[in-house]
Order: structure tokens, then sequence, then C-alpha cells
């Protein structure tokens, strides 16, 4: 890689540090996103840090265990013992970090109102040890102005100067958990600077574990970039959730006009109805992009539109479930439910915003009797109750008076429940390929 001028001494020794893979990266937040990070930065012979609050998780990756599903035990296992990987929760190695890379989580406060307390206590340690020559990066997802109007007068409070001593930006986490073909290496990486030498010294970072790198103009596009991303997936799912409970009032098959209309080869992109949303980014980042907009006097009505038909979705299901119970005489007070799939989506173990949760808390207020199967969670809190997964066997599914696939996990056996369960609600379509001989399958 040939020489860049920078125009600052700075910048060009961070840059030699990069392009030599001598940089020493420090990841802050070993969770879904961080710890794939990490891993790969490894993997290029960086040698790297990962500092993390949970002492449990830095314990299992010391020993090799990796507790995420994209990422292998024995990649872990072997970046440790080769020292290109140390875990840690000690904050002071930020001292000797060149590029410290923010990870952690950025939930919602009751009031659906952004909480960065995550960030801002990241960012209060890096503060500690901030010194010169270090980029600062935030993958976090937040609200457009963060990295500018939170993060660079933070920084700046200890003296150093931006561009002069240290260097600042945003790039969007885009992790798809449990994606066999898009991972952290080849998902296109958007960065964005406060300044264009903090976007041109983050950019050469990423690109030596990315395959695309995309530089944007400033930090606030490349914050607005990932709430747009989420924000036309909770849409266009808002949409087609919609259409879902108006072709069931219609008695017309949802998903049989989706895969006609998918046959257009312009102009539509087929999205699916579900129970819910869930996971860490769909449920949340809307809420980050109006919030901005209500401080901006700008009302984001389509965003609203959207959360209010999705978070409507279980109560739809549960509507189905008693519907379907009702036909055969029996009363969901009473009745044994059995939730298939708990986690947020297939082959995955988060339960992060899942809609099964809401689900199970409805049908048991309705005095239901409640149980799950989950191959990925082996344990659930809902409803005041802890719960534990049982196993699928056509005992189990011929006890229960209705099983509802709320999460489509490959491990099911789809022509097995439908054999033998009295009723199965169906919210992900996932019996379309089954042979349903009893009429005992109603789809969303």
């Amino acid at each position: 890689m040939g020489e860049i001028k920078t125009g600052s001494e700075t910048a060009s020794e961070l840059i030699d540090k990069i392009q030599s893979r001598k940089a020493k990266i420090c990841v802050i937040g070993l969770g879904y996103v961080g710890l794939p990070l990490a891993v790969e930065f490894g993997k290029a012979s960086f040698p790297v840090v990962g500092l993390e609050r949970d002492r449990s998780k830095v314990a299992a990756l010391e020993i090799g265990q990796s507790y995420i599903g994209d990422v292998s035990s024995e990649t872990v296992t072997e970046l440790v013992a080769e020292n290109r990987f140390f875990p840690t929760t000690d904050s002071s190695q930020l001292a000797t970090a060149d590029v410290a890379i923010i990870c952690v989580p950025t939930p919602l406060r009751k009031t659906k109102e952004p909480d960065i307390s995550y960030i801002l206590a990241a960012a209060e340690e890096i503060k500690k040890y901030l010194h010169r020559g270090q980029l600062i990066i935030l993958e976090s997802t937040t609200y457009p102005g963060t990295t500018d109007e939170v993060l660079l007068p933070m920084l700046e409070e200890t003296g150093l100067k931006i561009d002069e001593d240290f260097f600042l930006a945003f790039s969007p986490e885009r992790v798809d958990p449990g994606n066999s073909y898009y991972n952290t290496s080849n998902i296109p990486k958007v960065v964005g600077g406060v300044t264009r030498l903090s976007t041109e010294v983050a950019r050469l970072v990423y690109a030596s574990i990315v395959e695309k790198v995309h530089p944007v103009s400033c930090a606030k596009v490349a914050e607005t970039t990932k709430l747009l991303e989420n924000t036309f997936r909770s849409v266009n799912i808002g949409l087609v959730n919609e259409i879902a409970q108006l072709c069931r009032a219609l008695d017309i098959d949802t998903w049989e006009v989706i895969e006609a209309a998918a046959t257009k080869p312009f102009g539509f992109m087929p999205f699916y109805p579900g129970p819910g949303l869930g996971g860490h980014c769909i449920p949340l980042d809307p809420h980050y992009l109006s919030w901005k907009a209500r401080l901006h006097g700008f009302e984001a009505r389509f965003i609203g539109l959207a959360e209010e038909v999705n978070s409507q979705m279980p109560d739809f299901v549960v509507h189905l479930i008693m519907d379907a119970l009702n036909e055969r005489r029996k009363a969901v007070n009473g009745s044994n439910i059995l939730i298939l799939g708990v986690a947020y989506k297939k082959d995955v173990n988060d339960t992060r915003e899942s809609p099964a949760l809401s689900i199970i808390e409805k049908l048991c207020k309705k005095g239901a009797i409640v149980s799950f199967i989950d191959p990925h969670v082996l344990r659930l809190e809902v409803a005041g109750k802890e719960l534990e997964s049982k196993e699928l066997t056509s005992d189990a599914l011929q006890r229960c008076d209705c099983a509802v696939i709320v999460t489509n996990h490959s491990a099911f056996d789809y022509q097995m429940i439908v054999d033998n369960s009295p009723m199965v609600i169906d919210t992900r379509n996932a019996t379309r390929r089954v042979n349903v001989k009893n009429n005992n399958v109603v789809r969303l």
C-alpha cells in the first residue's frame, strides 16, 4: 500500500501502524457486534484487546469458549493461544490502544427515548486514557449528532484536539446474527468521521478486515444511514403485516400474494409478515430517528404508524389462537398452548424484544397453560415465571391443545409438528411445504 499524505504527523504515525498491522485495537463490548469484530481484527494479525464488563463472558473467552453463534470456539481458542486476542475487564488497556471501537448496547427507555448511557460510560473510560495518536470509533446505533455533539466535546475536555491529537468517527454495525453468508468481512462498511482526516484514518482501519468500505462526508450521515436501513425494514414489515391482516379478512392467502408479487423483476422487494418485531435493531432504531426528528419539530408519521402496526402483531396472533380454539369448542383459559421457538429470529439464541415474550405473557394473562420448545434457548423468564424448554416429541405435541410456530428454526421437523398437533398456528409460513391432511394449520 502506497504512502498516504495527510499533512498530519499524528495521522501519518497512526496510519503506519495500521498498515503494518501493529496498531493495537481495543473493542469495547463483546456482544453480537463486538466479538465478531474483535475476532476479525485478530485474524488479520492485529493485536486485539476485548474490553467487557461481564466477567463471565471474559472467563469463557479466556478458555476459548464462544457464546456467540457466529464465532467458533476454535477460532477464539486459536487467537487467545497466539496472543492475538486478549479479553479483559481492565479498562486501563485503553492507555496503550491505538484504536478504540465502541460496540455497546443502545436500548430505549420506558418512554421510548434513546438511552445512550452505555455509550457515555464507554466514552468516560476512553476519556481517562485518551492520548495522542488514538482513533475512536463508535459503532453502536444512535441518533444523528451523537458523535459530533456528545463524544467530541467529551474527548476535547482532556485538552487534546481533533486531528491534531486524536481522531473520531462513526461506523454503523451491520451484523445479521445467524446469517451463514454475510459476516463482518464481506458486509460493506460505511464510515463517517467528524473530520475528513478522521474519516480517512477510520476507513484504513476497516479496509484491513472488510472487503469494501464506503466513506461518507460526515459522522451524521453515517449515523443516519444505519437508522434509514432499519427504518426501511420496519416500515415495510409494518406494511406487509397490515396486508396480512387485510388478506385474512378477505380470505386470501397472504403468502401466495407475496410470492406472486415477487416475480416482478423491478419495483418490488418482498417482505414477509410475522408475529412481531424482535432483536436489538429493528424494534428500537426507528425510535432514535423519530426522537431526533421531534426535537427539530418534525413528526415522522410513517415510523410511528409502522411501530403501531408491528407492536399489535402479538395481539393479532393471540386472537388467531383464540379463534382456532373456539372453532374446536375450547376456551383459551385452561388450554395447553405450546410455543415453538422463542428466539427473535430463526437459528439464533437471542430473545431480545422477541414477540414470543409478549405472546406468552398475553396468553398467561388469559389463563392459558403455556410451555415452549426452542433448541437454541434452554430457559426463559416471562410473565413472572421461569420456563424450561421441552423436547420436541410426538407426545408433547399430542398433549397440547394448540402449537404456535413463532420462530421457524431449521431444527424443527414441521411435518412431525403438523402430523401430531391438534391445531397449529403458523406465523412464519414454515409449514408451506408440509403435507397437511387434517386441515389443522392456520397461517398468518
